[in-house]
């Protein structure tokens, strides 16, 4: 018995591996191609697009692994069922029940992949990833851990965060003479952006002159700049680059400063819920699995298979927008699809079991 789950989960593991790399490559090669119109800004260069896109990847691995986990299943049970392999196993003494449980087994170690990669990997490399283009894009701002970093003619600005609503938060702006000595130096709580202007929230200045310093604190000032939240957007956190700890933590911060938290609960509820979609995905597998490799519509149970894979992958994205649109409860757009593919293959794998 355990000879058997050994051989079965070490096949469907290597052939949801192939799955997994194959379709990182596709993808990789798509975004690639998306990513030609913007060589040639500033430094962005064709070697930074590469560097782009491979960081990106844990990323795409994490949003892909489902998917991979459904097609390896289903080309590693298909090869089973054809050489009827699956049918001596069966007769072996291995019920259905049993397969379940194997398959479980399997998709368990692939859930706790995909943990690893939402959690540690994805969140970083894709905020590196994004910090290198906008870097490179620009030519006037660095990312670096405590926000980001502005170059202009008259003023260096650091901004540590953009909330959703483009609120900057943790303003500090450097003013300085045609001979780069520092004139002033402004801090200010938070900032919103208007018309080409920067409105500083309760600010702080020193004002240096030749024999003193000028010290003031204003509720509110205007600073006049060109740098648009465009150029900022580096700053705001997406939602699906964050690991599950870092979504809980913002979500109350956003709370905490009158923020819509929509779709960051989405996200949330998302990563709760990706690892047990990516164990479903095995049981879809095995519910589209022909019993027999004599059947003459396999390949059209393949490709239904793979095809309902896909319909899982963009419903749930759907659903995702929807939420957000009409504010229907976050953890409906991530739980309603897994659960409603979860009862589909239940219940096709009953079916097939009364035949």
């Amino acid at each position: 018995m355990k000879l058997l789950t050994r051989y079965l989960i070490k096949r469907l593991a290597v052939m949801s591996g192939y799955a997994l790399l194959s379709i990182l490559a596709l993808y990789s090669f798509i975004d690639l191609l998306s990513e030609i119109g913007n060589i040639g800004e500033g430094t962005y260069t064709g070697m930074t697009a590469f560097q782009y896109i491979v960081m990106q990847m844990p990323a795409r691995a994490y949003q892909l692994m489902p998917l991979a986990t459904l097609i390896g299943g289903l080309l590693a049970l298909s090869q089973l069922s054809s050489n009827s392999e699956l049918a001596v196993i069966k007769t072996s003494g291995l019920s259905t029940r049993d397969i379940i449980v194997i398959i479980l087994k399997f998709s368990a170690i692939f859930a706790v992949l995909t943990i690893l990669l939402g959690e540690f990997l994805a969140p970083q490399f894709s905020r590196r990833a994004d910090e290198i283009k906008a870097t490179a894009k620009s030519g006037q701002i660095a990312a670096a851990r405590d926000g980001v970093w502005i170059k202009q003619p008259e003023s260096m600005v650091n901004v540590a965060s953009m909330l959703p609503d483009n609120t900057l938060v943790g303003v500090k702006i450097w003013q300085y003479d045609a001979n780069f000595e520092l004139t002033e130096a402004i801090s200010a709580e938070k900032a919103t952006v208007q018309n080409g202007k920067w409105l500083l929230h309760n600010a702080h200045s020193s004002t240096l002159h030749a024999n003193n310093v000028t010290v003031a604190q204003m509720p509110q000032r205007e600073w006049a700049s060109n740098i648009g939240t465009n150029l900022l957007n580096v700053l705001l956190v997406k939602p699906e680059q964050m690991s599950f700890t870092a979504l809980t933590q913002y979500i109350r911060y956003l709370k905490n400063n009158q923020q819509q938290t929509q779709a960051y609960d989405v996200a949330w509820w998302n990563k709760l819920i990706y690892p047990i979609a990516t164990m479903v995905m095995s049981l879809v597998a095995l519910a589209f699995t022909p019993n027999s490799g004599r059947h003459s519509n396999m390949g059209l149970k393949l490709f239904g298979g793979i095809c309902l894979g896909l319909l899982f992958f963009f419903t749930g994205r759907l659903f995702g927008f929807t939420t957000q649109l009409y504010g229907v409860p976050a953890f409906l757009s991530a739980v309603l699809p897994t659960a409603a593919f979860a009862f589909w293959a239940i219940y096709l794998i009953r079916k097939q079991e009364t035949r």
